[in-house]
């Protein structure tokens, strides 16, 4: 569970500062390295969508990780990426 709990608040920093960078894109502040951190990020949102659908549906324990191997194995990743490695956090870690 904490793992699980440290990984939603990676997203949660992720996806806050992709909202930020695409405020400051509408305004035209922001650069071509930062774009595609924030594309990356929405991306990894889509995805997080993407498996949740089905984590309401029935037999979801079974169906989620056989989607997951199906995706490997013709080369497409649906697990965000805050769930795959683990990565430094960003922002302060005392906020947990």
């Amino acid at each position: 569970m904490l793992s699980l709990k440290l990984a939603l608040h990676q997203e949660k920093v992720e996806t806050q500062e992709m909202l930020t960078i695409y405020k400051r894109h509408t305004r035209g502040q922001a650069s071509k390295e930062e774009l595609a951190v924030a594309h990356a990020q929405f991306f990894d949102v889509l995805r997080g969508i993407g498996l949740g659908i089905f984590a309401i549906l029935p037999f979801a324990p079974i169906t989620i990780p056989i989607i997951v191997k199906l995706g490997r194995l013709v080369g497409v990743e649906v697990i965000p990426s805050a769930f795959l490695a683990k990565k430094p956090l960003k922002g302060d870690s005392t906020e947990l």
